[in-house]
């Protein structure tokens, strides 16, 4: 489990906290939807929930700048909200048809965005790591002052392909940001039986780059790590680890019944470290807000996730001809 660490008390605006209360509850009532339409059967496959998590990507969003890149593993709703994704196309896709991100062909596990700079959800641990170094080279090359942010859990910090890429980001200087979501679990196993090491970030000292841990359940402190591994990129000095510590209430996905923790555990963490009651206090506390004010926001969401469920429901199924489209690139020569 994360340690309890003191809050961030930056300077921060109403405005800021609202917003970042409004992503994060977003992100809690669409995933909460997505698993009731998982056990409805709308939903097939794999579905991993972020329901926990919603910290440490509306955190970093806010530390990104227009044209920043960001690429995740299979836990990827959250980002897809965060950056700004349609909950409508998101839902769509996570219910296999027509009307989702990738026509209903990727699923929860992968959908893409050029628009928004959303470069998946991808199925194999840790393979978006060198993808993500391969963004910020391209960003590089064309001198752009674009960053990359490239999402992965504990588990695929364990895969040799992250290490082969911190050698060559920092051997090139390349602009990404490696974030390490670290909720304590890989699958079913703790980090404290899966490594010997202390902390993840540090083994990036290896290979000269720098970073940091990160309380990921306080959206502040994301938020102000988040700038400055930004400020590092964007100086040319290379590539930054934040191992943002969080945690994950639902199972891996929605077939795991999360038997190797107990319920206490997991509801002193919703109990004593939610992210968004956090915030919520914040707002109430410091009167930004009051309890109708925070009623109706959370109104509002629900009617966008509700919406985001019926678009879906009532968008097609992908046509049987689809199965032969997005296979190859065509060349124009």
């Amino acid at each position: 489990m994360p340690p309890k660490k003191a809050a961030a008390k930056p300077n921060v605006s109403a405005e800021e906290l609202l917003g970042h209360y409004r992503e994060m509850l977003l992100i809690r009532r669409f995933e909460e939807k997505a698993g009731q339409l998982y056990g409805m059967g709308l939903i097939g496959g794999f579905c991993h929930l972020y329901i926990g998590q919603e910290a440490v990507v509306v955190g970093l969003e806010a530390a990104a700048d227009e044209g920043d890149k960001r690429v995740t593993s299979y836990r990827d709703h959250g980002h897809m909200l965060a950056c700004g994704m349609d909950p409508k196309g998101i839902m769509a896709e996570l219910t296999g048809r027509e009307g989702g991100f990738s026509k209903g062909k990727g699923g929860s596990m992968h959908m893409f965005s050029k628009e928004k700079h959303f470069y998946g959800g991808h199925g194999i641990v840790g393979a978006q790591v060198p993808l993500g170094a391969g963004l910020a080279f391209s960003d590089k090359y064309k001198g752009n002052d674009r960053v990359t942010f490239t999402y992965f859990g504990d588990g695929a910090a364990n895969q040799g392909q992250v290490y082969e890429t911190y050698n060559m980001a920092q051997l090139w200087d390349l602009p990404v940001v490696f974030v390490i979501e670290n909720n304590g679990y890989a699958m079913g196993t703790s980090v404290v039986r899966s490594t010997k090491s202390p902390s993840l970030w540090e083994r990036g000292a290896a290979y000269g780059i720098k970073g940091e841990e990160v309380d990921g359940m306080n959206v502040l402190a994301v938020k102000e790590a988040g700038e400055r591994a930004v400020a590092h990129c964007r100086a040319g000095k290379g590539p930054y680890i934040l191992e943002v510590k969080t945690y994950r209430y639902r199972g891996h996905s929605m077939s795991d019944p999360a038997k190797y923790r107990t319920r206490d555990e997991v509801q002193k963490m919703r109990d004593e470290r939610d992210p968004i009651e956090q915030v919520r206090d914040m707002l109430l506390t410091g009167k930004h807000a009051t309890e109708d004010d925070l009623k109706a926001i959370d109104k509002e969401i629900k009617a966008i996730v509700n919406d985001a469920a019926e678009f879906s429901k009532e968008s097609p199924e992908p046509a049987l001809e689809e199965l032969w489209t997005d296979i190859y690139a065509e060349e124009h020569v």
